[in-house]
């Protein structure tokens, strides 16, 4: 029990900082022929990812904060919501350049997997109306983003146009993996707010949290690992 208490302790107050090697992990990142288990890991990840944009947009407390400067764009271009987010999107592959960080695989099913996960998922949903069941949804979708996001970026299949930011950041510059989401999100947050978009308290929740649930998700992978490579009996010696 004291071990179990010990074990959830550390998880909550040092989440992880990197990003783990999984026994699902691709050995080469990008275009190298994965295994069958790493696409699956791949397509889990960017599926729940895909369910917890669903469940914010069902909420209605809020839109994420890129959804948020997206909207400011538009309300200061000729573009709409829809346009405003693919040019977002190709600035934020300019911005890979500098950190030399690569497309890959995932990048390309990042568009696409969790497209067809939110316009699928956002009909099995519910759409609540009381306040605590809205929060409730909110708060189960940040943490089905944030492990979404620790399954896919795990499989070592290349990152989201977002995420790129985040992974090529750290392996930069060595800063957590949290922190450096949390400043990403605050970040284009305060941009799309002073350019007109709409903010709620779920975005404001999204901005701080995801990128700790993420860490906290990378945190369990290891200590996952660490267990079972501990339960492992080593062979005695054959006389």
């Amino acid at each position: 029990m004291r071990e179990s208490l010990s074990r959830g302790l550390k998880l909550v107050l040092n989440p992880a900082r990197s990003l783990p090697a999984m026994p699902w992990s691709a050995r080469r990142s990008g275009w190298s022929r994965p295994r069958l288990l790493t696409l699956a890991v791949l397509g889990l990840g960017l599926w729940l990812f895909g369910v917890g944009e669903a469940g914010l947009i069902n909420a209605r407390l809020g839109n994420t904060p890129w959804t948020v400067l997206a909207q400011g764009v538009s309300e200061h271009s000729p573009l709409d919501i829809g346009g405003a987010t693919i040019l977002i999107s190709v600035i934020v592959l300019l911005g890979w350049i500098p950190l030399r960080q690569r497309p890959g695989i995932g990048t390309v099913a990042n568009v696409v997997v969790i497209g067809l996960s939110l316009d699928a998922m956002r009909r099995v949903l519910p759409q609540p109306d009381s306040l605590l069941a809205r929060s409730l949804e909110v708060g189960l979708a940040i943490l089905a983003i944030g492990a979404g996001s620790a399954f896919y970026l795990t499989a070592n299949l290349g990152p989201g146009p977002r995420d790129g930011w985040m992974t090529g950041i750290h392996r930069r510059f060595g800063y957590p993996i949290a922190s450096v989401r949390a400043a990403i999100e605050l970040t284009v947050l305060l941009i799309g707010l002073a350019l007109g978009g709409t903010v709620g308290v779920a975005t404001v929740a999204f901005a701080l949290l995801v990128g700790y649930c993420l860490a906290s998700t990378l945190r369990l992978f290891e200590l996952a690992v660490e267990r079972r490579e501990g339960s492992v009996t080593p062979r005695r010696a054959r006389p």
